[in-house]
């Protein structure tokens, strides 16, 4: 430490001697971003040579030098006591370096782009130490922590907290080994007490919760249903036959007694992080042959010439806070980025208002009714551990709907009908897996505002309708789909509370209306999460297959807006996700496409929504695009009407990103060859584009089925077998994977 002040002193001194000096020769006039030349002669292009400059304010630098930019080996002070000793290039610290806070706190290892990026090992000022991969400032991979109190972490991180499998050691000897989310114990795992006492089972938020048995060092054990509510806990003791059982002991004791002393110790907050200690240097910027570095967080672009004191600090504290979005700030490079696309944007939003008067009205009316008494019906406390019964085709629950009330239905002004709830208690269940609030879903569909039916049915015939809000998507269903949804509904559920990324449909509810009288017609629908609920203007959309027969759309290019679904041979980009997302992606879809084939299931797609963070607006729109990134001045971006109304770093927003949505991510144009028409991957143009990205598999309700068996050996004699939908699931989930992994790719 007393080398450390040494070293600080001794730059002090000089940075005064310096300015001293500069004083008496009258050349200290510093512009905003420029620094004082200590040579006189000016140097070649590409030439390295070792210079001591100081920065307008106060700043030091000592190193190599090249192109008026830090390049090489060098050292960098802050007046505020920051300093950075280390590997340069074009001005930025990437390679191996040392980056020290004024509170004594280090961090040693690999850079990238001014981030804490690659192996390294973080030592806090109260003595914590952490030594593992990092990404863009966050533990991220793989990692150790040992803490200034004696306790110990190895396993797993994800954006600066435990996350995965990971082995926590307290000093009094309890340790746990399991599985974690957010920091917190979560999911399967065993906690072993120094006593010899042990708990193996589930967790939830650091507490056993659900399926789980006690074991005492004596051979007795508790085994039942586990709750930190009193009421839903349940169980039976077995004693080991030895006088030292305890027949009265209260399984609410391990939450008041036993865990007491296993707390998770908190991370330190960092006041700064080394990224937003980077200086802009003359010469980056517009300055520098039209290259920009921009540091965004996935809603509004901020160039390195900004005051970047202005962005808040990362933490290691609780996620819960909204710290862990800083993990998926995305530091671009805009060196081969084209200009601003241009769009024609909607005037008004997609869809028609059901309005009085509208042929679906009573529909709706009966819908909003049946929503409104199913979910608000009183129900037993929710379990996520369902029984087979559950999933019974035949737990069903039929309720009639007279217009003057009865005793379960409130008076209403449509017509008698009959409503069907299919599966209740799994529906009711998988709402609460997905997080949907009961009110929140209410209001949502049955609130004052009225649904939007899009344009257009579906392919299949099948209407579409949307909330008010976005956020849900009611499809109407053929009897076949239905019996197809609950068929797979038992693997459905095991697979979306197995994988929490995963990126099939969510379904919500699925229901049927019956209108008595003459007609007795029947509506069966399903309640399903729309993918584009966001503040971000979708651009452009694609509908994906990997299959090229009849996959484009059949619109002139003056025809084509943001609400138009493009399809496989309109497709003129490639996607680049960062490394760690990527990976998540193949793993997931992967995982996806493995249980769509299970289910026999096939004509699923991918569905894909790209918001561009720069755009111009086409002139013969009229509009201005209310959520891109406004029009394209002298090349630097400017903050979207979105952007101004946030603060310059919104944490909201960040733990909104998961795969698929809201993900930062780069775009590259590609080109078809002329000569061959069929091509479903252009060829890479170099031109890249920073995009929002949304993505999910979607019309995953179609099996393999007779109808489809017809199609294939109809259409296999007119085509190309291999460029039609209609095929094997097995040989469509291969198709499938095969043509998303060329369009989806590692941004490097």
């Amino acid at each position: 430490m007393s080398r450390k002040l040494g070293f600080r002193k001794a730059l002090e001194t000089k940075v005064k001697k310096s300015r001293a000096a500069a004083k008496k020769k009258t050349i200290s006039i510093f512009t905003a971003m420029s620094v004082a030349h200590v040579d006189d002669e000016e140097p070649g292009p590409g030439e390295v040579r070792h210079v001591e400059k100081i920065l307008p304010k106060g700043d030091f630098y000592t190193g190599q030098w090249c192109d008026n930019l830090p390049h090489g080996n060098g050292k960098f002070l802050w007046v505020d006591g920051c300093m950075y000793i280390g590997e340069w290039s074009k001005g930025k610290t990437m390679g191996k370096g040392k980056f020290s806070w004024p509170s004594g706190a280090t961090y040693e290892g690999e850079f990238k782009s001014g981030f804490m990026d690659g192996k390294g090992t973080y030592t806090s000022c109260s003595g914590d130490t952490y030594k593992g991969n990092w990404v863009m400032n966050f533990k991220h991979g793989q990692g150790t922590k040992s803490f200034s109190n004696g306790d110990h972490y190895e396993g797993e991180w994800r954006r600066g907290f435990q996350e995965g499998h990971g082995r926590y050691q307290w000093k009094n000897g309890n340790h746990y080994i399991g599985q974690w989310k957010n920091g917190l114990m979560n999911g399967n795992g065993t906690m072993i007490w120094s006593n010899g006492n042990r708990y193996d089972g589930f967790w939830e938020d650091g507490f056993p919760k659900g399926n789980g048995n006690f074991k005492w060092a004596d051979g007795s054990f508790y085994v039942g249903v586990w709750s930190k509510d009193g009421k839903e806990q349940n169980g039976t003791y077995y004693p080991s036959g030895s006088p030292a059982g305890n027949l009265d002991w209260d399984p609410q004791q391990v939450f008041l007694e036993d865990l007491k002393d296993c707390k998770i110790c908190p991370g330190e907050k960092l006041s700064i992080l080394p990224s937003q200690k980077m200086p802009h240097w003359p010469g980056m910027g517009k300055g520098n042959d039209g290259k920009h570095r921009r540091i965004s967080d996935g809603k509004l672009n901020y160039s390195w010439g900004s005051d970047m004191n202005d962005l808040s600090a990362a933490s290691e504290g609780d996620s819960r806070h909204g710290d862990e979005g800083l993990g998926s700030v995305h530091l671009e490079d805009s060196d081969t980025r084209g200009t601003c696309p241009q769009f024609k944007m909607p005037l008004k939003r997609q869809g028609q208002t059901i309005s009085k008067g509208h042929k679906n009205y009573e529909l709706m009316l009966n819908l909003q009714l049946g929503i409104r008494h199913s979910v608000g019906r009183p129900a037993p406390a929710i379990s996520l551990d369902l029984k087979s019964s559950a999933f019974d085709p035949r737990e069903k629950v039929w309720t009639k709907f007279p217009p003057e009330g009865s005793k379960h239905t409130p008076p209403h002004q449509s017509c008698e009908f009959r409503w069907k709830d299919y599966c209740p208690v799994v529906f009711r269940t998988l709402r609460k897996l997905f997080n949907v609030d009961a009110a929140d879903y209410m209001i949502s569909i049955c609130g004052n505002d009225a649904l939007r039916e899009l344009s257009s049915p579906g392919k299949s015939g099948s209407f579409f309708y949307l909330t008010n809000d976005d956020r849900y998507m009611i499809k109407t269903m053929k009897k076949a789909e239905v019996k197809v949804l609950i068929r797979m509904l038992p693997a459905y559920y095991n697979h979306v509370r197995s994988f929490k990324n995963t990126l099939v449909t969510k379904f919500f509810g699925l229901h049927c209306v019956k209108l008595t009288g003459a007609a007795q017609k029947k509506v069966r629908f399903v309640i399903m999460g729309n993918l584009f609920c966001t503040d971000y203007t979708i651009h452009r959309r694609f509908d994906l297959k990997g299959s090229s027969h009849g996959r484009t759309t059949a619109k002139p290019e003056s025809e084509i807006d943001p609400t138009t679904t493009l399809k496989d041979l309109d497709l003129n980009y490639i996607f680049r996700l960062q490394k760690l997302w990527f990976q998540e992606f193949c793993r997931q879809v992967d995982r996806d496409c493995d249980f769509l084939e299970q289910e026999r299931i096939m004509d699923y797609s991918m569905l894909i929504g790209l918001h561009f963070r720069e755009v111009a607006t086409a002139p013969t729109s009229g509009v201005h695009t209310p959520t891109g990134n406004g029009d394209c001045e002298n090349g630097a971006p400017r903050l979207s009407q979105a952007g101004k109304d946030q603060p310059l770093i919104d944490p909201s927003r960040w733990s909104s990103i998961t795969l698929g949505i809201s993900m930062p991510a780069r775009v590259e144009k590609t080109v078809r060859r002329s000569d061959c028409e069929a091509q479903l991957v252009g060829e890479p143009t170099g031109v890249l584009y920073d995009v929002i990205l949304f993505f999910g598999i979607i019309d995953i309700l179609q099996d393999y089925d007779i109808s489809k068996k017809l199609e294939h050996a109809y259409k296999s004699m007119h085509y190309d077998p291999t460029s039609i939908s209609a095929v094997d699931p097995k040989q469509y989930s291969k198709r499938f994977r095969d043509f998303i992994f060329r369009v989806f790719v590692e941004d490097t």
